[in-house]
């Protein structure tokens, strides 16, 4: 099953923008289904055999050949996409001109319409990031309501209500330099959540789900290498992906549990990837512009580049943490500082600083507000106070992987 969700989303983004080209926005739920059938049918077949080595590009054949069967079954395109009509004039120019749609340099560029198209002006950021994670990341309503701390229905009429709204624009593939610049911020946002889900899941089945990283770092890459989106903020979070990534095989030790930043074995982080970071790290400084991406990039770069925990700058992660709090404020971003507080000037201080969040009620429901207060009083030996705390987080954990952290923890605690 898990093979099977992987396998979707990273061909099911490729399949429905290169048929809702074909289509037309306005038949978005025909490119759905068409892209659908097309991955169950594949789903039926290699759950025999196995997945085959060249298995997108069969893909693409089997979806090709569902485009031509539809444009058979009609004897003219009228019906869908607009500029395919001088395309398509008789048999012998179809299938041409079909797979000129399917060419590898066609299907990026489709993508990253569809991903700036989402982001339609008419609609609220929320709907255009939904949109966004369910049209190009395979993501369902349920998921992508979890991730927004909203109700499945809720999130259900959301993405409706997005693709009603794109279906009437009628412009998913006519989009300006000036789309592009204005409907970033969205994007970037989109990525950023898919990232995020993918580094710490809230889910239950796995705290750490790498496709849903890959997939992030994969359509960043893209609005990296595409002119009109690759500003200094893009720049900025394609470098803190590759830092993420680069980290994700020391996370966990052998037994399938958490590992802090201070216990991972550095030496199973991806160096290719570090290395590409930090390039994109220092091409993010060439504007003027300063983002959050900017300062969460500079600080995951300090972490990853330390050679061991005890090298960290933690004095350069401090003041990084008070430009974020003067940009953003966020209790979150708060208690991050607190905690970095503590490595620079000891766990009273820290405490001292979380204690000092404005707006704390915030992170009642947080389960790392906890579990950051366990952690602090544990260090500063107070092992009853340390075990009330993470005995609060233990309560709050959203997975299994969080819930055998925490309670590792608290048997240091003692009795």
């Amino acid at each position: 099953m898990e093979a099977n969700v992987s396998f979707y989303r990273s061909e099911s983004a490729r399949l429905v923008a290169a048929l809702t080209r074909i289509f037309g926005v306005e038949n978005l739920s025909l490119a759905e289904d068409v892209a659908q059938d097309t991955l169950a049918k594949a789903f039926e077949v290699w759950s025999y055999g196995g997945v085959p080595e060249h298995y997108s590009a069969l893909l693409m054949v089997a979806a090709k050949n569902r485009v031509l069967d539809a444009f058979r079954r009609e004897r003219t395109a009228s019906k869908w996409a607009p500029e395919l009509q001088h395309m398509i004039e008789s048999e012998w120019t179809l299938r041409p001109a079909v797979e000129e749609l399917f060419l590898p340099a066609a299907l990026k560029d489709d993508e990253l319409r569809m991903m700036f198209s989402c982001c339609h002006p008419q609609l609220a950021e929320e709907v255009q990031v939904a949109l966004i994670l369910n049209l190009l990341c395979g993501f369902g309503a349920e998921e992508i309501a979890r991730i927004n701390l909203a109700s499945t229905p809720a999130m259900q009429k959301r993405i409706s209500r997005g693709k009603r709204s794109l279906g009437e624009s009628r412009r998913l593939f006519e989009l300006t330099a000036d789309d592009f610049a204005a409907r970033l911020g969205a994007v970037h946002r989109a990525l950023y959540l898919l990232f995020s889900e993918g580094y710490h899941s809230a889910c239950e089945e796995s705290v750490i789900r790498v496709e849903l990283c890959r997939e992030a770092l994969r359509l960043i890459r893209q609005l990296v290498d595409h002119a009109p989106a690759a500003t200094s903020a893009t720049y900025a979070l394609a470098a803190l992906i590759c830092f993420g990534t680069a980290r994700l095989p020391g996370r966990m030790n052998e037994l399938g549990e958490l590992l802090v930043l201070a216990d991972q074995d550095r030496s199973r982080w991806d160096a290719q990837l570090i290395s590409e970071g930090l390039a994109l790290l220092d091409r993010s400084a060439s504007g003027s512009e300063l983002s959050e991406y900017h300062l969460e990039a500079t600080i995951a770069g300090l972490h990853t580049s330390a050679r061991r925990a005890e090298d960290t700058h933690w004095a350069e992660i401090v003041e990084l943490y008070d430009l974020y709090l003067r940009l953003r404020p966020s209790p979150v971003v708060a208690l991050n500082r607190a905690m970095a507080l503590a490595e620079l000037e000891g766990p009273v201080k820290g405490l001292e600083a979380i204690a000092a969040i404005s707006e704390v009620e915030r992170l009642r429901d947080y389960p790392f507000y906890a579990a950051a207060r366990g952690e602090l009083e544990l260090r500063c030996g107070q092992r009853a106070v340390a075990r009330d705390h993470l005995q609060a987080a233990l309560g709050l954990a959203r997975n299994s992987a969080e819930r055998r952290f925490l309670r590792r923890r608290i048997s240091e605690c003692g009795d």
